[in-house]
């Protein structure tokens, strides 16, 4: 069932555990997204990032992940990733995107303040959820890249939050976009710190390549959406190369996808496990 973000992380918020979210480009991606959810019972985000709408089209992913998602046996919101485009957002909502995600924090302080104001007040009307981020992760997301990280500082993420009122907010604690670099480093006392100032569903971006444990107690810190993408990718580019290297002669595409499909659904049966969303639709 599609639902809007605003409800689906109110309950992960109320439940303390984290919503899975991971990004799809096409088909196989989004049915290996929402079997796993429905076989784990677990209710979902699946994301698109600018990115993969100029790769598929605003009006295909709309249409694959609409009807994917009011067709699941489990909550399921649409969401828009990393999208820094203030039209981009518009055209989302026009086509029915439940869950919105403006990405200012390159900006000044005042200037991220100001451009979420603005999609917080035009989603706010439409009951849609705009998820913000403060501070700077690490690593490449299409288009946005960073080599450092600027970790978020509670007092500013209260600011933040009472200035702009958003729903959600992305923190920096030391993942990063990506594939892993070097030992995964989290700081979960920043995480425990910001929750008990603002009790508000907390994000971590830059999941992929953080260990299973690490994501459990990230959740039990205060984390309550927890972003997948690169994972999902590798599985899938894996599954693909070992289909091909074995049948080189065969060229049906349904042939090649199916081993890609269950390859990056066991990644999504895993990453709901991390989240403790399972059995929680």
């Amino acid at each position: 069932m599609l639902v809007s973000g605003k409800e689906i992380l109110r309950d992960a918020l109320e439940k303390k555990y984290a919503v899975p979210a991971f990004n799809f480009t096409n088909m196989e991606n989004l049915q290996a997204i929402i079997d796993g959810a429905e076989e784990m019972n677990s209710p979902v985000i699946i994301q698109t990032t600018q990115g993969a709408i100029e790769y598929a089209g605003f009006e295909y992913l709309a249409d694959l992940g609409k009807g994917a998602a009011k067709r699941a046996k489990v909550p399921v919101a649409l969401h828009l990733d990393h999208g820094t485009d203030l039209e981009y957002h518009l055209k989302a909502i026009r086509l029915g995107w439940t869950s919105l995600m403006i990405d200012a924090s390159k900006c000044d302080f005042e200037t991220n303040v100001n451009i979420v104001r603005q999609v917080v007040k035009i989603a706010h009307v439409l009951d849609i959820s705009v998820e913000a981020e403060l501070g700077v992760i690490a690593g490449k997301e299409d288009d946005i890249e960073s080599d450092i990280s600027i970790y978020t500082e509670v007092h500013d993420a209260v600011k933040f939050y009472n200035e702009t009122n958003c729903d959600s907010l992305a923190i920096a604690v030391g993942t990063a976009h990506g594939i892993y670099k070097g030992e995964v480093k989290i700081d979960f006392d920043r995480i425990r710190e910001i929750k008990q100032e603002i009790n508000i569903p907390l994000v971590l971006h830059g999941s992929s390549g953080v260990p299973e444990d690490m994501l459990g107690k990230a959740v039990e810190s205060g984390i309550n959406k927890i972003n997948f993408d690169t994972e999902l990718k590798l599985a899938n580019l894996k599954a693909m190369r070992k289909f091909i290297e074995e049948n080189p002669n065969i060229y049906d595409i349904r042939k090649v996808f199916k081993p890609c499909r269950i390859a990056m659904k066991e990644v999504v049966i895993k990453k709901i496990k991390a989240c403790k969303s399972y059995n929680k639709a």
